[in-house]
């Protein structure tokens, strides 16, 4: 499946931090796998060897969230959330009713988020896809993956504040 070409929106401290976790990956996490597979390697009969098979998914694990930080960083736009116009867009926390019950979320990447208890979901979600260029007050459905029909209502559209 190839990557999506499309820009995120992050603040300074959640591209900073997702900057230093790459750094990290790229250097001090490929020497470190690097070495558990040179180790259990040395063990001997690969095709048996637990801690081999281990460091080798461990490795994959490790490359696969480098291609994902490279390609964010690399369509990250950095800057303060967007003022709220009372239009759901990425970056803004809603307050809706889906199903009858009242959620709050971010529209936007979770990388935004850190380790917040807020959720998140991305535009490209078919909630997302679904809310966009709302207003409060503003009422739609979206097909839920199991097929179901959903129904949303925005009740307050305000700016992310980390």
């Amino acid at each position: 499946m190839a990557a999506e070409n499309s820009v995120t929106w992050l603040t300074q401290e959640a591209f900073d931090r997702r900057s230093a976790e790459l750094e990290q990956l790229i250097g001090e996490g490929r020497t470190e796998i690097a070495k558990k597979i040179e180790a259990a390697r040395a063990e001997g009969d690969l095709k048996e060897n637990g801690g081999y098979h281990a460091a080798k998914e461990e490795q994959g694990k490790i490359e696969a969230r480098i291609r994902v930080l490279t390609e964010l960083l690399r369509n990250a736009v950095v800057g303060d959330a967007p003022a709220s116009t009372g239009v759901v867009e990425p970056g803004t926390v809603v307050t809706a009713t889906i199903l009858g019950d009242k959620t709050t979320f971010l529209i936007g990447s979770r990388e935004i988020v850190g380790d917040s208890d807020l959720d998140v979901y991305s535009e490209k979600s078919p909630l997302g896809t679904a809310i966009i260029g709302l207003k409060v007050g503003d009422a739609a459905s979206y097909t839920a993956p199991n097929g179901k029909t959903i129904a949303v209502e925005i009740l307050n559209v305000e700016t992310y504040l980390p």
